[in-house]
Order: C-alpha cells, then structure tokens, then sequence
C-alpha cells in the first residue's frame, strides 16, 4: 500500500475509534439517566437496568458496526449525538411513567413503545446503510420522491384510515398502530428538491429586478417558490398543522437559497411567508388562537382552549432554574402532552437551564456536522440534500424549543430523537444514516491517476529507429 493509502486508512481507523469513545459516553448518558430516574422516584435502581441498559448497548453496537463496516470514512460525531439524544429523551420518558402510574393513569407506557420504535428506527438506519451504497444513486427518483411525498401528505384525508388527532389532520390508523404520513414525507421531499434544483439551479439563479441592493429572482422563475408556497398553505388549512407547514416551506426556501446563493429568493420566501401567517391569523381560528395565546399567556390561562399548556411550561421551567429540582422532584403532569410537545419543558423543570442549554448545543452540532458534510460533498446532490437534511433538524428543533420556550407561537412539532412518537424517531434514524452515507461518500479517497511502472508487465516497448 502506498503511504497516502495507509495515511487515508489510519485516518479512518482512527475517526470509528474516537465514535467509539463517543458511544459509550452516549450510553452513559442515556443509562445513567435510566439509574437517576428509578433512584429520584422510587429511591431505588430500576430492576430492570441490566436489560435496558443491554438492549439500548446493543443497538448502538449494531449502528456503529455497520458504520464500520459499510461507511468507515464517515462523520464520527453523529452517532454518538444521536445516541446520546435518544437515551436521554427515553430516560425522561420512564420519569413520565412512573408518574402517571403514581397518579392512577397506568395506560401510560411510554418508555417501553419509544424503545420499540427506536429498535426499528436503528433496523432501518442499518438497511439504509447497507442497501444504498450510493447517495446518487437517488436523484434518479427525484420526481418519484415527489410524487410519493404528496400521496403520503393526502392520506390524512382518506376516510378509511385518515383519523383527527389533537385538532391536526395529519394522522393515519392502520393494523391498529397511528403513524404520521409527513414524517416520511419530509425525507421524500428532501430528494426531490434536491434532484430539482440541481437541474434547474442555473435558471433559478439568474437575477431579475434590483431593488434596495438586492436582485430579486425573475418573474418567470417564481413558479416553484409560489406551489410549493400553496402546497404549505394547503396543509395549514386542511391539516391544520402549524408546523408542518412552517418546516416544508422553510426546507425548500433553505435549499433554494443555497442552490442559488440569491439572497432574493429569501425575500420573496418572507414575503410570502408574511402574507400567509397575515392570511392564517385571520381566517383560521386555531393559528389565530396560538397567537393569541403567545402573545398573551395568562390573559388565556384558565380558558378552553386556553394557553394553561404553555403557562405551566413556562411556571415549571421557571421553578427548576439554573440546574433543575432533581429528576423526581418536579411536577411535569401539570403540563399536557409534557411526554411528546412539550417534553423539553419536563427536562428544563427537573434538570434545568443548564441541561436544556446542553440539548440544543447537542442539536446545534448535528446540524453543523450536516453543514460541513455539505461543504466537503463533490456532488451538487449530495451537498443540497445534506443542507436539506440538516435545515430538517434545525428548522425542527426551532419551532418546538421555541414555541415551549415562548420565543413563538406553538406549531405542534415533535423534538427530534427525545419527544414520544414513533414516526417521527424512525424517520429521524434515516435521516442521519443518509448523513452518514453522504459523507462517507465525501471523505473516501479520490482514485489514484498516478502513471503506473509497468516496467515489468508483458507490454510491448516502443523503439526507436533512426533513419540515416
């Protein structure tokens, strides 16, 4: 082997041992948590840590073997987030539990169907790895990806299996498990603005009329920008799902902007975006109702529908300061869905500001980690759908921390790999293992094109003869 081949492969080896490193400090995390929360609620080690403790090792052995395996020059801080994330959400989950057991709700079981899920989000994490050796291989099925996305969108809809949950019409119900379409629908549309844009990325680029300093993007380009602004407006209206429509929009305005590197295209996006909020407000009582319970929280506080949901948040928040009450000794059943929305609220209550501070810088290095994947990307596919993946993430992690936080109104987005719901934790393990195979693909070795010695090889040689 040459010496930048051994170099390349020493680099790689030692990139899967710092992941392991990082793995197990995940784990440590996520089972110590598991012990801390049996030691604050019950006074006692949970009976059942050595068989969660394994299963959840073993999990992540799996993911991180098949990294080695079949992605070993790929980002090795991902997995070790991820897991660190999905052990600390499962371990707020048991604390749920044995509350609401302690109060008489014994329907509650959380902890265990979120491990169930997070077992087939790693199964399929594991096949998309080992399935798709290529990341490019998926702009082929740019229109298909699109396609697909807008039937699972419109199966809400279907009176068989379509069911209201919550106000939002974004649920299916099949085989008696709930599952929500969007979920699977935002990776879809990932591919397909990413196959789109890198074929018409030129056009969409050329600069029509200056105004303020800005070149804002043609008229005849705006056809894009206006469906998929429809399409958003659509879900916010049949679906009446906030943040849905807020995260679809906001992804393909990311990736445009990137494709094009034209900061018009973000003003029109604002400007649209101003209109149909504006539009929203007006005629559709709940966005309106969301406003008016962020903008005035106690004034709507022991109404229904009311903002007792946030006020509580925020009381719980607010009682457990700079380093929390304890895992156990908070009150996070005071809050309405604290297991899946509003979740960072029983963290912020019972671990604190410090932990909640931890959280999002853990989120904040998931999504530069897809950033600078994008950077080193050699394909214009792979760059856009890692942005794509990594706005997935932030444009997420943003509506729901700050609509807890009141920072702005709540949308009813779930928290990436710590909130309840298994829909959303399985597309999310896609997510990085497509991550995970764009940058593999981006730090491999580039092919030798060095002139190789076949002095020895049975080749003829070429004389020369001189004429006199």
């Amino acid at each position: 082997m040459s010496q930048t081949g051994s170099l390349m492969g020493f680099v790689h080896r030692r990139r899967r041992g710092a992941e392991l490193f990082l793995l197990v400090l995940a784990l440590a995390v996520g089972i110590g948590a598991y012990a801390a929360v049996g030691l604050g609620v019950e006074g006692t080690v949970p009976a059942d840590l050595v068989g969660y403790g394994g299963w959840l090792t073993a999990l992540i052995v799996a993911a991180h073997v098949t990294v080695r395996i079949v992605a070993p020059y790929a980002d090795p801080v991902l997995l070790p987030l991820v897991a660190a994330l999905n052990g600390l959400g499962l371990a707020i989950l048991r604390r749920l539990d044995l509350t609401y057991e302690a109060i008489g709700n014994d329907d509650h079981t959380f902890a265990r169907q979120q491990l169930t899920w997070m077992t087939l989000g790693v199964v399929l994490f594991i096949a998309t790895l080992f399935l798709l050796r290529d990341h490019r291989s998926l702009q082929r099925l740019t229109y298909t990806s699109g396609l697909t996305a807008i039937v699972l969108l419109l199966l809400p809809f279907v009176p068989v299996i379509g069911v209201p949950i919550n106000g939002a019409n974004i649920w299916i119900r099949v085989a008696g498990f709930s599952f929500q379409p969007g979920e699977v629908a935002k990776v879809l549309l990932v591919v397909a603005f990413s196959g789109y844009l890198v074929l018409h990325r030129d056009a969409l680029a050329l600069a029509g009329r200056r105004v303020v300093f800005i070149d804002l993007p043609r008229g005849r380009d705006l056809g894009p920008i206006l469906a998929m602004f429809g399409v958003s407006m659509m879900i916010l209206v049949a679906q009446n799902d906030l943040g849905s429509s807020l995260l679809f929009f906001g992804l393909f305005l990311a990736m445009l902007y990137v494709a094009t590197e034209r900061p018009g295209w973000l003003v029109v996006g604002g400007l649209l975006f101003a209109a149909g909020a504006l539009a929203a407000y007006t005629f559709v009582p709940n966005v309106q109702n969301r406003f008016n319970f962020w903008l005035h929280p106690m004034d709507y506080y022991e109404e229904t529908p009311g903002s007792g949901q946030l006020v509580e948040a925020m009381f719980g928040m607010g009682w457990g300061g700079l380093i929390g009450r304890g895992l156990g000794n908070g009150f996070p059943e005071r809050v309405p869905f604290a297991y899946s929305d509003f979740i960072v609220s029983t963290i912020g209550e019972e671990l604190g500001l410090t932990a909640v501070m931890a959280i999002v810088l853990c989120y904040g290095l998931i999504v530069e980690r897809a950033l600078r994947i994008a950077l080193i990307s050699r394909d214009g596919f792979g760059k856009l759908m890692a942005v794509g993946l990594g706005s997935i993430v932030a444009l997420q992690v943003f509506v729901v921390i700050g609509g807890v936080t009141g920072l702005i109104p709540l949308t009813g987005l779930t928290t990436p790999f710590l909130s309840y719901g298994g829909s959303s934790l399985v597309a999310n393990w896609v997510v990085i293992a497509l991550l995970l195979r764009i940058s593999d693909q981006a730090r491999r070795p580039t092919p030798r094109l060095d002139p190789v010695d076949d002095a020895g090889a049975d080749s003829e040689t070429t004389q020369v003869v001189k004429l006199k």
